[in-house]
């Protein structure tokens, strides 16, 4: 069974991501801005179902390959620190732009939303570094039932995507105009969400628990 420890890693992991502007932000946000809640909430649901592709493809995959290759646990970590430590940087940088700031779009149908939502979740990296490699760190073979797992963590990360996403999306309009008039406030949260990525990506990469050969 999985551990709490490991539930609440991926829910701090998961939060540290969704928090930090990527594709997926990007896109609902602006979709909300200039075609409204409805809008955003359509992409929305492209989205969650490309973290269902990504659930399903990835733990039917890794539950054989890390109980067959034991050291690649150690080569994914290190990436999914990497990129941590990347995000912690874009965040950090001067001359960040917000993604809140409004812009003109034009308006898409509900089919081409949601199809969007889930092409832009599938083609995006930080999802991809995810489940390839910061999910499953916190899979232990010797509890057990490595697929269960894995699908339990993922859920753990979807339901905290989606949940805070769907905040976003619904305020997206007044967090726009409350940042505009307070861009100390923006400032603010960039510097909190890098360091904790920051912080997130150095505790990756020096825990030195490894999976064992044999489950």
């Amino acid at each position: 069974m999985v551990e709490l420890s490991g539930v609440l890693g991926v829910a701090l992991v998961a939060l540290g991501m969704v928090l930090t502007p990527g594709p997926n932000m990007i896109y609902l946000v602006s979709r909300s801005i200039t075609q409204g809640r409805r809008a955003g909430v359509v992409s929305l649901g492209g989205v969650a179902v490309g973290f269902l592709v990504y659930l399903l493809a990835t733990n039917l995959g890794l539950s054989v390959v890390f109980l067959a290759v034991p050291k690649l646990y150690v080569a994914v970590k290190l990436a999914g620190a990497a990129y941590l430590a990347y995000l912690a940087w874009n965040a950090l940088r001067p001359g960040g732009v917000s993604v809140f700031a409004p812009e003109e779009l034009p308006h898409d149908s509900s089919r081409r939303l949601f199809t969007m939502g889930l092409m832009t979740n599938l083609l995006n990296p930080k999802i991809a570094i995810m489940y390839l490699s910061l999910i499953p760190q916190f899979i232990s073979l010797e509890a057990g039932n490595v697929l269960l797992q894995g699908f339990l963590l993922g859920s753990v990360q979807i339901a905290v995507a989606l949940t805070v996403n769907l905040g976003i999306v619904l305020a997206a309009g007044a967090i726009a105009v409350f940042l505009a008039r307070r861009p100390s406030w923006l400032r603010a949260q960039r510097y909190l969400m890098g360091t904790a990525l920051g912080l997130l990506a150095v505790s990756v990469a020096t825990d030195t628990s490894a999976p064992a050969a044999s489950g």
